[in-house]
């Protein structure tokens, strides 16, 4: 049977000879065991050291393979799989994600999921360009905050200034601003009057 040959395989050195004969010697006899890649063990098949699978599927990882054998099956594999060495790692990549995707979501597989970071991309970014929005405006307001303080500090200085310079400058307080005569103008109209008697008569009664 085939599938017995993929488990172990084991080299003999020793020569056939009867049923009769003693067992040949432990040390004539060399055993190598190969163990097969996870692709040739599910499809049953001897597993050789050329294997174009086993680099890809290794042996601790059956479910790899298992997934994209249930989507794509082993011939389609095989096929994906004739394009250059370095490329054949993210080939199998896709091929895994892209069943994996399609057992979730038989109708729309990979591209459902696309569609939907597509969609979470989309939300970002508006809500990136509403916060970014938001951040300008409160630039813009800051500055103008700024402006206003730095308005008013000046406003104040001003008027400091203005205060100080009115206060350190002698007060004009004279008789002449306040439209009041000089003493030396009362004495004169005194005198005026002194000298012309005619004029005090004036302010005499009427009835004298």
């Amino acid at each position: 049977m085939e599938g017995s040959d993929t488990n172990n395989t084991t080299y003999s050195n020793s020569t056939s000879t009867s049923s009769g004969d003693p067992p040949p010697p432990a040390a004539a006899t060399v055993a190598v065991v190969m163990s097969p890649c996870a692709a040739c063990k599910i499809l049953r098949r001897r597993c050789t050291e050329k294997c174009m699978l086993a680099p890809y599927f290794p042996p601790t990882e059956p479910t790899k393979f298992t997934i994209a054998h249930r989507v794509f099956g082993a011939s389609n594999i095989v096929k994906f799989l004739q394009i250059p060495e370095s490329q054949r790692a993210d080939a199998v990549s896709s091929m895994v994600y892209e069943a994996s995707a399609r057992i979730r979501d038989p109708v729309y597989g990979c591209a459902g999921a696309i569609c939907q970071l597509q969609k979470q991309v989309n939300e970002l970014r508006a809500q990136l360009a509403k916060t970014q929005a938001e951040v300008a405006t409160m630039q813009f307001q800051q500055a103008n905050l700024v402006a206003l303080i730095y308005m008013e500090m000046a406003q104040q200085q001003s008027s400091q200034q203005q205060q100080q310079e009115f206060e350190s400058s002698p007060q004009q307080s004279s008789m002449e601003d306040f439209n009041v005569p000089s003493p030396h103008y009362q004495q004169s109209n005194i005198n005026y009057f002194e000298d012309n008697p005619s004029l005090n008569s004036l302010w005499e009664p009427l009835w004298t």
